[in-house]
């Protein structure tokens, strides 16, 4: 078994799944932020799942709709894997999250989790100074800024000056929102970033 401070080199690049046992000591491994200056939409997820941290790439668990969506929504030419998100800021895009915390699951993070974490993203606005942000779920939003009514699509304040975007959670345990609705609704974020369909 790999220590909890390293990612199986296999795993790491996709030729494999990981263990049990590596999802496990994913619970020490963090993930880093794909961020560059002036991008596009910087989407935000809650916080990195098991399977996201073992790997050390953003929504990597099978099943998660984010990457399909990217791309019938236009934002990408191709579908990308989750081993290929080094491809974003080229488009102007990136990915960070609201709380750093390496889980199973979402509720298993803390009120004052998400707090800190707006604090942090606050700090990272302020570097990066993306033109959108795109939060992909609901939840971390609202416990994150105390805004209970916020509903999906573009937000009436800006966040330390950045526009925000609230996005329905591509998780495939939300039945809510089927891929095709998801694609739209991406597709209404690009659109209204000034982003060009990008599909072949």
């Amino acid at each position: 078994m790999p220590p909890a401070a390293t990612r199986h080199p296999d795993v790491a690049a996709g030729l494999r799944r990981p263990t049990p046992a590596e999802l496990e000591a994913a619970r020490g491994l963090g993930l880093d932020d794909l961020v560059a200056p002036g991008l596009a939409v910087l989407f935000c997820g809650i916080n990195p799942g098991l399977y996201s941290a073992a790997t050390g790439r953003h929504f990597a668990r099978p099943g998660n709709r984010f990457w399909p969506a990217l791309h019938a929504s236009g934002f990408t030419p191709t579908r990308f894997s989750p081993f290929e998100n080094e491809r974003l800021p080229a488009l102007g895009l990136g990915i960070t999250n609201m709380v750093a915390r390496t889980t199973a699951r979402a509720d298993e993070l803390a009120a004052a989790e998400y707090v800190a974490g707006a604090a942090r993203l606050r700090r990272l606005l302020r570097t990066t100074r993306p033109g959108w942000l795109a939060v992909v779920g609901l939840g971390a939003w609202r416990s994150a800024t105390g805004a209970r009514d916020a509903q999906v699509g573009p937000q009436p304040e800006p966040f330390e000056g950045t526009r925000v975007w609230l996005l329905p959670s591509p998780s495939g345990l939300n039945a809510h929102w089927q891929p095709v609705a998801l694609a739209a609704e991406f597709a209404r974020l690009r659109e209204a970033a000034g982003l060009p369909d990008r599909r072949r």
